[in-house]
């Protein structure tokens, strides 16, 4: 959706969303998606080269490098958090109704037999 493949959205909530005093290199990230590190680096890059994450050096040490997200990675994140919201309105509308009609005979058999 909008252009990113499952994984490439995972990474970016992934990296939006670490907790105050972690930092988001790609092995932080690589731990939280579950996946292997040079996968999570094919990732980045990926994510990097369509301009949705860049890469920045720690001023104390140039080994380590973070990952920050661009304005449009940003946007992104934004709409596909709307689009889902209201996918899960809609579904849980949907959800209900079938609930509800999958119960109808087993309540009626349950009545009947009582």
């Amino acid at each position: 959706m909008l252009g990113l493949e499952p994984r490439q959205h995972q990474m970016l909530l992934a990296i939006q969303g670490m907790p105050t005093g972690v930092r988001p290199n790609v092995g932080e990230v690589a731990e939280r998606l579950q996946i292997e590190h040079h996968s999570a680096v094919e990732l980045v890059n990926r994510l990097a080269a369509a301009g949705y994450v860049r890469r920045e050096h720690e001023s104390g040490d140039r080994r380590e490098v973070l990952l920050v997200l661009t304005a449009k990675g940003s946007r992104v994140l934004g709409e596909l958090a709307e689009h889902h919201g209201w996918e899960l309105g809609e579904g849980a509308q949907s959800l209900s109704v079938a609930v509800r009609k999958a119960l109808r005979p087993t309540v009626r058999g349950r009545a009947a037999a009582g």
